[in-house]
């Protein structure tokens, strides 16, 4: 069953690579729970079927990092870009895209969140596995309040300008 508008997230664990040693955080990839992560957010999510990949390298992740001054002005407190990829490809697209410290690049690596919230997407024709399908959500303390979700092979309702006409 898929996720829906005015349900809470599923619990679930995403991976980040850290770049900068923090207190509570240590260099490399580190695991957050999903829960402790949004409790008291407001936050912009995207998900992309995989890192590196055209559409979302060139316009999906780049939009939301573009706008990220406008997503915080109305109230998100983060953005999150979520792939089944592992945290180390994820810090390395960050990197590239320059996304460090404006959007988070979370690792989905084996899918569970994906599958969790019923958005997962069988990429096996084209060798790739399971990955996540393309969408868009605004979730607050936990609960989903917008949710976009493209159809196969469609990038038309996921992008930052959507999210950020619905969030008024």
């Amino acid at each position: 069953m898929t996720i829906q508008i005015g349900d809470r997230l599923p619990a679930g664990e995403l991976r980040e690579f850290i770049e900068v040693e923090s207190e509570g955080c240590s260099l490399g990839p580190n695991k957050f729970n999903v829960g402790d992560l949004t409790k008291g957010k407001k936050i912009a999510i995207f998900a992309v079927p995989g890192a590196f990949t055209p559409t979302c390298s060139e316009k999906h992740a780049p939009g939301y990092i573009s706008q990220a001054a406008d997503f915080k002005a109305r109230g998100v407190d983060e953005i999150w870009c979520i792939a089944v990829n592992d945290p180390f490809v994820m810090g390395a697209w960050g990197r590239e895209l320059k996304a460090t410290g404006v959007v988070r690049m979370l690792s989905d690596g084996n899918a569970d969140f994906s599958k969790a919230l019923g958005l997962d997407a069988d990429f096996s024709k084209g060798g790739l596995g399971t990955r996540s399908q393309r969408y868009s959500m605004l979730v607050e303390d936990g609960v989903v309040r917008q949710l976009n979700v493209e159809q196969a092979g469609k990038f038309e309702s996921s992008d930052a300008p959507t999210l950020l006409k619905q969030l008024g």
